[in-house]
């Protein structure tokens, strides 16, 4: 073979190997469909509007259409109504016999659980959580026992910020409790001490005097009547007859005094048997339920499997920053929830990676409190 030869073999091979490229890099695309939503941020060109950065977010990408999406989600448990819904029977039930003549009861809404991890409480967002139990926009809640004791614990003193990398042996000789940048001084546990203990003597009179039978829900709706402060979620819990329960509540502070207070005035019995029946009582005779849930852990799966019992949510929001590499309940994204039914297969559930503190007052403003300030529009004309 002479050069010349050489060279066209070489070409040719050249040719075959850029074609090859060539179709690899431009591998056509099939024609998107009309459906199809373009990506697109705020412009603030068009000026500072924070509802509509919010709205933006929907067609941002990433986390901030998560947010977008549960912002829909949400939006649809608050404004779905039965009569709205064909697939959903009326409600058939009859007459208060005690009561005859009374008009009707309003057609039922979605039932709204709400979760969160005692950190939400510890921290601000806490105003935003009082917020939505003070304008009864939730239905039953689930914390921890931590989001009991620290709701009580800021109406006897303040929680301050301070720093992830403060050394704990520094904390631990001011008397300091840290939570994660904030700190919590230890006076305001003893504080807490001296205002709980009297109440669970006046509990325990009530079991043996009155046959009083005690469960969580019961002592934190006590608990919210006796701090008597508007700041206090437990407080509006108790004003509005919204149960909060609490299947961990011997895991934390409120512990603690139950323990000491076992031997300073023994007998006090706290029943978690009736909670369980009542917390699954309220799925299970909704016409429809939606779950908002800020964190993982018990409060996560108490809620999840409270909904189990009517063969899964309608509707559900997480928001957390769990991943289901490990197995975790806390970590586990909602299709696994739909395998155990705890989630409608039909349902369409929204898991948002993010710190709640950052989220969830943005989803907020563009739900509950946009609908609580459209009422009030309303009810002033």
């Amino acid at each position: 073979m002479d050069l010349l030869q050489q060279d066209q073999k070489k070409l040719g091979n050249n040719l075959d190997t850029v074609s090859i490229a060539v179709e690899a890099v431009m591998k056509p695309s099939v024609e998107m469909p009309a459906s199809a939503v373009s990506v697109k941020g705020y412009d603030f060109n068009n000026g500072i509007n924070h509802g509509a950065v919010i709205r933006s977010m929907i067609t941002t990408g990433f986390q901030a259409t998560s947010v977008g999406e549960a912002i829909c989600e949400i939006n649809r448990m608050i404004n779905w109504r039965i009569e709205d819904d064909p697939s959903v029977p009326a409600d058939d039930s009859l007459p208060d016999p005690d009561n005859p003549n009374a008009p009707p009861p309003p057609p039922p809404k979605c039932k709204i659980f709400f979760g969160y991890t005692s950190n939400m409480i510890s921290s601000g967002l806490r105003e935003s959580i009082r917020y939505l139990v003070e304008h009864k926009q939730v239905d039953v809640i689930v914390t921890s026992a931590g989001g009991v004791e620290e709701d009580f614990i800021k109406c006897l003193g303040s929680t301050f910020l301070a720093s992830f990398n403060v050394p704990g042996k520094e904390l631990r000789d001011k008397g300091l409790n840290r939570i994660g940048n904030l700190v919590v001084p230890n006076a305001n546990y003893c504080a807490f001490e001296d205002w709980v203990m009297p109440i669970l003597d006046e509990m325990l009179d009530e079991q043996k005097t009155k046959g009083t039978s005690w469960t969580p829900s019961k002592m934190i709706h006590r608990l919210g009547q006796k701090i008597n402060d508007p700041s206090s979620v437990a407080y509006w819990a108790y004003k509005n007859d919204i149960p909060i329960y609490c299947p961990a509540i011997t895991d934390g502070s409120l512990g603690d005094m139950i323990y000491f207070h076992s031997f300073r005035n023994p007998g006090l019995i706290i029943d978690i048997a009736a909670d369980i029946r009542s917390i699954n009582n309220h799925a299970v005779y909704a016409k429809k339920t939606g779950m908002v849930i800020l964190g993982g852990g018990v409060i996560k799966h108490h809620i999840c499997n409270a909904n189990l019992m009517r063969n899964g949510a309608d509707f559900s929001v997480y928001i957390n920053t769990g991943q289901e590499f490990d197995g975790s309940d806390a970590g586990a994204r909602p299709d696994e929830a739909v395998s155990w039914g705890k989630i409608k297969i039909e349902a369409k559930p929204v898991k948002v990676y993010a710190d709640a503190t950052i989220v969830f007052p943005l989803i907020v403003a563009e739900t509950f409190a946009a609908k609580v300030e459209k009422l009030k529009a309303e009810q002033s004309k």
